[in-house]
């Protein structure tokens, strides 16, 4: 029997806690050669039902023996899940590495929520964590041996199930890439709302909101080095003044806008409050950001006021205490207390992007201040965690930066070779032509033109600088 065969009738031979294999199987490659397809490997998929009314789906990939590096790596799923995407595995079995992803239990659809806490827990936190320990189990059968270092990659949503692992789970990975996270859920979902009914109230045209997005670029432009300025907005950070300069402008640029928009605008540009107390609940759209992608997403909503609940009539009092009772324990990964995870060794990279008004940079940023905060200093966290704004980068195409260097090697050389990231090399391509090049240095650095050579470095920059959301929306995890 070769190894492929023996491998598995060993993964065949695993006594699966709570669940059932679905499909074990050998995959040819379908292209030979081209990277856009993947090359030839094990597909396992399983079924876990721990609980009643839980039912989560894992895929697990295994390239050839020969072709692995020894590594693990758990995939974070996107949006509201409910299936796993085949195509997020072909890169990494190109690099080796034996990959996971699951649908973290919302299949078929979102609404698989509505009135079901075991669905809550799995999108939560719990399908991740079983998908991380059943791909283990499956690698050590399949390849006699377990992965010498593990290591996780997701964004949004994939983002939220990053730093779950890193607070709840810290012995899971070695390394953790949390990109554009969606951690801070339940106050980003009020947010999701909040815009939602102003925007249903007052909407703004399609050229509205350009000369909108164009005020914002204006005025922050001499805050910019020469190369960004008036084009993107690099450190949305803002004050209320500030606030009330873009409404201005943008009232200037464009004769259309009433002043029930510009009150739309204060509405938005200012983040949602308690609406009987007037505690922050979220902070506001970043300057410089779309208004579309600020308002969809709002299924968590239907999960505790079920389906018929008119979205227009839940309001910021009772109704956001009630959802946030039920679901912020469960959802939201905001425990700033990542010393166990550095106790394991490991290292976390988060990124934001400055333009993205889908999980808006300053819940993150805060995030890390108030993580600096429980290790003692923004040094001391430095040293195992980094948080990269990206310059216009947006939660899909945007105006700014839209190439990185390859974050999980950088992740995986400061783990294994203490090769620490540093700043980033940006770029901004068009149809394969470069625009522009931008470092981007980590938090709370930020990038000048020398006076001397008028070549971009990295300073010292501020800190802080974000509308902190209220403890009582940031209740601790249940479970």
């Amino acid at each position: 029997m070769n190894f492929i065969s023996s491998g598995l009738q060993a993964i065949r031979n695993l006594k699966l806690q709570n669940g059932e294999f679905l499909l074990i199987k050998e995959i040819p490659s379908s292209s030979p050669g081209r990277a856009d397809a993947p090359p030839r490997h094990i597909l396992v998929k399983i079924r876990l039902n721990p609980v009643a009314r839980s039912n989560i789906f894992i895929e697990i990939r295994l390239p050839e023996p020969e072709l692995w590096n020894g590594r693990f790596l758990g995939l974070g799923n996107g949006g509201a899940a409910g299936s796993i995407n085949p195509a997020i595995f072909t890169q990494p079995l190109w690099d080796g590495y034996a990959a996971a992803s699951t649908d973290l239990g919302t299949s078929p659809d979102p609404d698989s929520g509505i009135g079901n806490p075991e669905v809550w827990r799995d999108f939560g936190y719990r399908a991740t964590h079983f998908m991380t320990v059943t791909a283990k189990e499956i690698i050590q059968a399949y390849y006699g041996r377990g992965p010498e270092f593990s290591y996780f990659s997701g964004c949004s949503t994939g983002g939220q199930q990053a730093l779950q692992e890193a607070q709840r789970y810290p012995e899971d990975y070695d390394g953790i890439l949390a990109r554009l996270p969606a951690h801070c859920r339940t106050p980003l979902h009020a947010y999701f709302l909040w815009n939602f009914q102003i925007l249903q109230k007052c909407p703004f045209s399609a050229e509205q909101e350009a000369n909108v997005i164009a005020a914002g670029n204006e005025y922050m432009a001499p805050r910019e080095i020469p190369m960004v300025a008036g084009k993107i907005i690099s450190d949305p950070r803002c004050t209320p003044a500030d606030i009330e300069a873009v409404v201005a402008l943008a009232m200037k640029k464009d004769a259309s806008l009433t002043p029930e928009h510009a009150e739309a605008l204060r509405l938005l540009f200012g983040g949602p409050v308690h609406a009987a107390t007037g505690e922050r609940i979220f902070d506001g759209i970043p300057f410089g950001s779309s208004f579309d992608i600020a308002r969809g997403n709002l299924y968590l909503f239907r999960w505790v006021f079920g389906k018929e609940r008119d979205l227009m009539t839940i309001n910021f009092a009772g109704d956001i205490d009630t959802y946030t009772a039920e679901l912020g324990p469960l959802l939201n990964a905001e425990n700033p207390d990542l010393s166990r995870f550095e106790q394991h060794g490991g290292k976390l990279i988060i990124t934001s992007g400055s333009a993205d008004s889908c999980v808006p940079y300053h819940a993150t940023l805060d995030y890390y201040e108030r993580a600096a905060e429980a290790v003692g200093s923004l040094e001391h966290l430095r040293e195992f965690c980094l948080f990269y704004l990206i310059p216009g980068m947006s939660h899909g195409p945007g105006p700014g930066v839209n190439q990185l260097p390859d974050l999980l090697n950088l992740l995986t050389r400061w783990r294994e070779n203490a090769e620490f990231p540093g700043t980033l090399a940006g770029e901004r391509l068009e149809d394969d032509r470069l625009i522009f090049q931008l470092p981007i240095a980590p938090y709370p650095e930020k990038i000048v033109l020398d006076e001397k050579n008028g070549e971009p470095k990295a300073i010292s920059g501020p800190r802080g600088g974000v509308n902190r959301i209220a403890q009582r929306f940031l209740p601790p995890a249940g479970e």
